[in-house]
């Protein structure tokens, strides 16, 4: 181990020297760009100022032709005597040198022979590269407790660097679901899932299903070449409410699976039938069997649901908070409810129809229906019955309400006081029912919600009857 070390430091060396070979390599092509460059530029200027200079060069030269020509001119014009011819010979000749070219010249040069206007001083960049050194490890990021939130199936969370580092590039982000309130515990812990190349310093992880109490969250920062320190991992809770349905206790007309209901027109007698069987040659009951019965035992057994009622219960109770779960049901659905309910439930009883539970009622046989129910008491609604439907309980405050889940709009809310633990509560006949839990509740139902705080509406009949 100690030899295979050593090889991958050498190794791990000469990768390095060859990243520096390359960078200083960059480093040089990148200066001899720009030399040549600010080399063509002075060349450049100096072609410009030369032109010019020879351009008024020329010029004068052509004015010293056109003056020894005047000049000639006007030494013959001395011999002239007679005075007329005299006066006007000296009149052309002080015309034309008013015209020459010469007389409006300057002799000053139209450009400066100076050049320091393309002098360069390279004492910044000089203390910069003298400044050059490796890559500094970034510092851990520091979560931002009260900035982070746990809503609508998401999480958001955000943090701050210590202090500014203009090398960072990106962050890390990673989470992982558990049970256990407080820093991570290494054994029965699930796995980190992670979020790379997060510019921000904040991120929302979206469509989450909150299947765990909490989440443990922690974040890294990187640059170009290296990964910081993880930050101190922070656990946020996530509120979820969690259940399967009861197959040790649903009639027998129903296949249950976790958190699917479908409806069993042979009654499972030839589940049963092989069931028997298979207990009867091994003389024990199945692991699964004996893990569902175990279950069933640390909340009560109870009787399996029978005659017509259809029945499959949670297998957990709701005894305090908020909560909220969805439902959805086959197109081919005949009849189906959706509710909660005491644990005192007969196994006779159909939801709706006891004072100690309360459902939604959707009759899709003749003609398609929904209603609402209580204490064997019925309502009518005059609503669309939506694909999904999400159920809102809020125990403490006494409210059961119906939603579609995809607009998040009212379908009916039951308004009592509850005094017992809450199962929730399922009928079906003719056709499945695909259960969703480990929901948040969403921000539109929270809002809702408090916009019915306090109205008891036309529904009160059926709302007060606990």
């Amino acid at each position: 181990m100690l030899n295979h070390t050593i090889k991958n430091i050498q190794v791990n060396s000469s990768n390095a020297i060859s990243e520096l070979d390359e960078e200083f390599d960059g480093l040089y092509s990148i200066l001899d760009e720009m030399k040549g460059s600010m080399a063509n530029t002075i060349q450049q200027e100096e072609a410009r100022k030369i032109q010019a200079l020879q351009d008024q060069l020329s010029q004068c030269s052509n004015a010293l032709e056109s003056s020894e020509e005047l000049l000639e001119l006007a030494a013959q014009s001395l011999d002239i005597k007679d005075p007329v011819e005299f006066f006007k010979a000296a009149r052309q000749i002080k015309d034309r040198v008013t015209m020459a070219s010469a007389f409006r010249i300057s002799l000053k040069p139209t450009v400066s022979d100076s050049m320091t206007h393309l002098m360069v001083d390279f004492a910044l960049e000089r203390r910069i590269l003298q400044a050059v050194n490796f890559l500094p490890v970034p510092k851990a990021p520091e979560i931002d407790l009260a900035a982070c939130l746990v809503a609508d199936n998401c999480v958001t969370v955000s943090w701050r660097m210590p202090e500014d580092d203009s090398r960072i590039d990106h962050f890390v982000l990673e989470y992982r679901k558990t049970n256990f309130d407080g820093l991570p515990r290494v054994k029965d812990e699930q796995r980190w899932e992670l979020i790379d190349y997060i510019k921000a310093t904040e991120y929302t992880l979206s469509g989450l299903k909150f299947d765990t109490k909490y989440m443990n969250l922690r974040v890294q920062a990187c640059n170009k070449a290296v990964a910081g320190e993880y930050s101190d991992p922070v656990t946020l809770e996530t509120k979820a409410f969690v259940f399967s349905l009861d197959s040790t206790s649903s009639h027998l007309n129903l296949k249950v699976e976790d958190t699917y209901v479908e409806w069993d027109p042979t009654g499972g007698k030839g589940q049963e039938k092989v069931k028997g069987k298979e207990n009867k040659s091994s003389g024990a009951p199945s692991p699964k069997r004996t893990s569902v019965n175990t279950r069933s035992s640390a909340r009560g057994s109870r009787d399996r649901f029978t005659g017509e009622s259809y029945t499959v219960l949670g297998d957990t109770a709701v005894e305090s908070g908020q909560h909220y779960w969805e439902v959805r049901a086959q197109k081919d659905c005949k009849s189906y409810s959706v509710g909660v309910t005491y644990r005192n439930l007969g196994k006779f009883d159909q939801l709706g129809k006891t004072n100690s539970s309360w459902c939604i009622h959707i009759n899709n046989w003749l003609q398609t229906t929904i209603s609402a129910k209580h204490n064997n008491k019925a309502k009518t609604l005059d609503i669309p019955v939506p694909d999904r439907i999400g159920v809102y309980c809020d125990f403490d405050g006494g409210h059961l309400a119906f939603y579609n889940a995809n607009s998040k709009e009212l379908l009916y809310i039951f308004r009592t006081k509850f005094t017992q633990p809450l199962l929730p509560g399922f009928m079906i006949w003719c056709g499945g029912l695909t259960v969703s839990t480990g929901l948040q509740v969403p921000s539109a139902v929270k809002m809702l919600q408090k916009s019915e705080n306090g109205l008891s509406g036309s529904t009160s009949s059926l709302n007060n009857i606990a």
